[in-house]
C-alpha cells in the first residue's frame, strides 16, 4: 500500500470521529461528507496513486475548515 493510502485513511478515520462527536444538524453532514470524500480518496490511492489526489484532498481540507466554523 502507499503512503497516500494510509494518509487519506488516517483523515478519513478522525473526520468520523469529529462527525460522531458533531450535534445533529447540518455540520455533521457536511463532515460525514467530508469523511466520505477522504474515504474514496484512500480507495482511489490503493489502486493507482497519482499526483491529482492533491487537489482534490485540498478541496476536503478547504470544506473541513468549512464545518469547523
Amino acid at each position: 500500500m502507499s503512503d497516500a493510502y494510509d494518509y487519506f485513511r488516517a483523515h478519513a478515520i478522525a473526520a468520523v470521529r469529529k462527525a460522531r462527536a458533531l450535534p445533529p444538524g447540518r455540520p455533521k453532514l457536511k463532515q460525514r461528507t467530508v469523511a466520505r470524500v477522504y474515504h474514496l480518496l484512500a480507495k482511489e490511492a490503493a489502486l493507482a496513486p497519482n499526483v491529482h489526489h492533491l487537489d482534490d484532498f485540498r478541496h476536503a481540507r478547504r470544506a473541513e475548515r468549512q464545518v469547523r466554523h
